[in-house]
Order: C-alpha cells, then sequence, then structure tokens
C-alpha cells in the first residue's frame, strides 16, 4: 500500500466500536483507503463507508482498540484499497488483508487492482460446463461441480467441512486438458488449529505451489473479515482472466463473514433486518458470489465453493437462506450421518447442483452419468422411505424389494458415499460405484436408465 500524498485531519469527533468519525472532512470518497496513526506512530488501514455533512465514517481493519479522541491522525489517501498481483502470489500465504504471512518479502506485483473487482459485463459472460473433477465419488457422480459454478457446502458447526475443503482443494482437477489449474483458499475467522491443517494438508500433497493462501484467523479483528474475500477474489480473477488459468476458491465460513457484517452495521446503528444482520446482507453477498463464472474470448474461469456452517443446524437461517438464492445449488452436510461416521456425509436428498446436467455426459464424463445418478437419487429416497416402515412394522413386514432397497441404502452410504479422506476416485470408478450400488436392485427396478446401459454396465 502506497501512502504518497493524501489529505490528513487530525479533528476525530467520536469513536465508536470498529469505526471511526472524522470531522471537519470536505471532500472524502466513499470506500476510499484511510490511515489512520495513532499517537505513539502506528499505522491503521480503514476505508470510508459514509461520508456527508463534513464528517467521515471510516471503518478501521485492525480494530479501534488503543486509539484515542486526542492524537489520532486520519489521512485519505484518495484511492481505493489495491491487491498488487503477480504470477509470484502462487504457494503464498498471506493474511487477511493480503499482506505476506510466511517469512517471505511481498511479491513483487505486476499490477495494482481494486479488491472490490470490476464488474461483469453480463453479456461477456459464457455459461459454465466442462465437469471439475474433485476426486469426491458424491460431488462427481452426483453433484458435479462445473467450471465457473458457485457451489457452496453447507455444513452445521464440527462438522467435517474443513476436511472436505482441503481434499477438494488438494484434489481438484480439470481432466482432458492440460490448462493450469490453481486454488485460493480463504480461511475467514478460522481458529489456529484449522489455519495450521489447511496449509500443512497443501504443503504435504504438494499442491501448495498451485494455491494461494488467505488467512484471517479467530483472534484477528472481526472488521478484517470483510476484506479477507474480496482480496481473495481479486487474485483469483487475475489468475484466471490475466493469467488464462482455471481457478477454484475456496471460501470458509461465510458465517464469521456475515457477522462481522452485522457487527459493523449495529456499530452504525442502522435498522436491523432479520436475526440482526443488515437489510443488505443479500446484496453484500451477492458482491462476492457473482464474482465467479467464464467470460468470453478469456480462457480462465473462477469457480467458488463457499463454506458456510449454519447456526444450530438450521437451513431457513438467513445466511444459508439468501447463499441458497445467489448460488447455483449447494451441498448440504447431514448431521445424521455424521454421527454415523459416514464421510463425506453429504444429504444428498436435500442437495442439489443446478448446472450438473451442462458439465456431463458424452465427450466430458461418460453418455450414462446422467442417468444413473438420477436412479441412484431415485432408489436412496426410496430406501429412506423404507428405513421409516421398517422403524414402524419391522423388517419382517417389509416385501422382498423393500429389503432389496434396504440393501441398496446401506451399500450406497458404505461403499458410495463413504471414502477416505486423502483417496482420489476418478470419474469412472466412481460411475462404476453408481453401478454397483443399483445392481443390488432387480433389473426391473432400474426405471430411469435406458436398456442399453443396462445391458452395458449392470454387474449380475
Amino acid at each position: 500500500m502506497s501512502n504518497q500524498g493524501g489529505v490528513q485531519y487530525s479533528k476525530i469527533a467520536e469513536i465508536k466500536g470498529p469505526l471511526v468519525i472524522v470531522d471537519g472532512v470536505d471532500n472524502a470518497a466513499f470506500d476510499e483507503l484511510v490511515e489512520i496513526e495513532t499517537t505513539e506512530g502506528e499505522k491503521r488501514l480503514g476505508k470510508v463507508l459514509e461520508v456527508g455533512n463534513g464528517k467521515a465514517v471510516v471503518q478501521v481493519f485492525e480494530g479501534t482498540t488503543g486509539l484515542s479522541v486526542s492524537g489520532t491522525n486520519a489521512k485519505f489517501v484518495g484511492k481505493v484499497m489495491e491487491m498488487p498481483v503477480s504470477e509470484q502470489v502462487l504457494g503464498r500465504v498471506f493474511d487477511g488483508l493480503g499482506r505476506a504471512k510466511d517469512g517471505l518479502p511481498e511479491p513483487v506485483a505486476d499490477s495494482f487492482l481494486d479488491i472490490n473487482g470490476a464488474p461483469m459485463n453480463p453479456e461477456q459472460r459464457e455459461y459454465p460446463k466442462d465437469f471439475i473433477q474433485t476426486g469426491v465419488s458424491v460431488i462427481d457422480g452426483m453433484l458435479t461441480l462445473v467450471r465457473g459454478q458457485k457451489l457452496p457446502i453447507f455444513s452445521g458447526s464440527g462438522m467435517s467441512h474443513n476436511i472436505l475443503a482441503a481434499q477438494i482443494a488438494r484434489q481438484a482437477a480439470i481432466i482432458g486438458t492440460d490448462d493450469s489449474f490453481a486454488v485460493v483458499f480463504a480461511a475467514i475467522g478460522v481458529q489456529y488449529s484449522e489455519a495450521e491443517y489447511f496449509k500443512r494438508s497443501l504443503e504435504e500433497s504438494g499442491a501448495l505451489k498451485r494455491s494461494v493462501l488467505f488467512l484471517n484467523l479467530a483472534d484477528d479483528p472481526a472488521i478484517e473479515r470483510i476484506i479477507t474475500p474480496r482480496v481473495a477474489l481479486t487474485v483469483a480473477e487475475y489468475l484466471a482472466y490475466d493469467l488464462g488459468m482455471h481457478v477454484l476458491v475456496i471460501l470458509t465460513d461465510m458465517t464469521n463473514y456475515a457477522e462481522a457484517l452485522r457487527e459493523i452495521s449495529a456499530a452504525r446503528e442502522e435498522v436491523p433486518g432479520r436475526k440482526g444482520y443488515p437489510g443488505y446482507l443479500y446484496t453484500d453477498l451477492s458482491t462476492i458470489y457473482e464474482r465467479a463464472g467464464r467470460l468470453k474470448g478469456k480462457k480462465g474461469s473462477v469457480t467458488q465453493v463457499p463454506i458456510l456452517t449454519m447456526p444450530s443446524d438450521d437451513i431457513t437461517h438467513p445466511i444459508p437462506d439468501l447463499t441458497g438464492y445467489i448460488t447455483e445449488g449447494q451441498l448440504v452436510l447431514g448431521r445424521d450421518l455424521f454421527r454415523q461416521g459416514v464421510y463425506p456425509p453429504i444429504n444428498i436428498l436435500m442437495s442439489l447442483s443446478r448446472i450438473m446436467k451442462d458439465g456431463i455426459g458424452e465427450g466430458s464424463t461418460r453418455a450414462d452419468h446422467q442417468e444413473i445418478s438420477n436412479q441412484n437419487y431415485d432408489a436412496y429416497s426410496r430406501a429412506q422411505e423404507v428405513r421409516a416402515l421398517a422403524g414402524i412394522v419391522g423388517k419382517a413386514g417389509l416385501t422382498p424389494v423393500d429389503l432389496n432397497y434396504m440393501n441398496f441404502g446401506d451399500e450406497f452410504e458404505k461403499k458410495f458415499l463413504s471414502q477416505a479422506i486423502d483417496e482420489d476416485r476418478t470419474i469412472e470408478e466412481t460411475l462404476g460405484l453408481q453401478w454397483n450400488c443399483v445392481s443390488k436392485l432387480p433389473k426391473n427396478e432400474l426405471t430411469k436408465v435406458k436398456d442399453k446401459y443396462v445391458e452395458q454396465y449392470y454387474k449380475e
């Protein structure tokens, strides 16, 4: 961050929460970068949230602890916050504001980009297609991730979403092309142990050299969390649209981001919306999620997997609720499966990938992919009904076909859904496992699959 030029003010009217109110300001701009200097000469970064009537409300990223109304100076820099980018960011670890955190010097910048991103012209957007292989069967087989898609993971506290995120980051690849692939991983308000786990996991598998990590820890100022996803996405857009790479962005945990937003909103004494979150939560989340996609004439793409923990597993909570509107589907982790020790505990009946059909089939995965996936959905849904019925009438009251479905359900959870945290399955293996599962059912039950595929793949 350069600090040449700028206008300095020393009249601080008030400090409340993470905000500093500066008096006598005549020409500050919204979102402008501000350097706050304390009496001891320590510098902190902030940005203008509101301006008018000679006052400016400044949000301080490092928090306002230790600041006093007298002796504090605010220098308005005259530009918005920017992230220095170049190819050298790959393999590096940064803090939540984009400063190097791995003991190495700051990367040499090719350019400085506004962290709020440039708006994408909708006419220039390309429809998301092309399959991304994560090596996780349940995602590849039934909830396929497509290049340019936004596919969030809805989890609950204590569940294995971080392990799944790290596994996707290590294993994700685009098959059938030699295009370069990168992972941008932004941890928002996570515990130190989680941050270390992500770092170690990527280092040990060798995936760190194609990754960029941004770590905002739980004890970092909450206000920094507002910036972390934006800095990460700025780097992702640069790698995708300037360097032509395919970038997977993993943002965990968006709930912490929304909490930080609520904190600022409360400090500004805005009228609260649902559960105290600001009324513009939807708009604010969309400024993050919509920074994904593909652009015409550009080789690269940005695919997003945001992760959010639903407070008390409530999918109607404002954060998952609004996220579901903006993104193309969701992967919902199920508490029941998690308790049974199934990993990854994805509840497929509540999950959905809305643009899966455009990334699979002949030429990208296999011609029978969509149909065998539908058949597994259908059978698993029926298996759950049979389990509920068995709970009432007992196993003795079930028909032979019902028992077949029950066996299918067990096989599906044990063999297809469950896999090791370092197991990387190819799409061929995944589809083979789906056929193994439905082969527990009599042939005449396979109503969602064309006969020719049954002949070819059904295992007697």
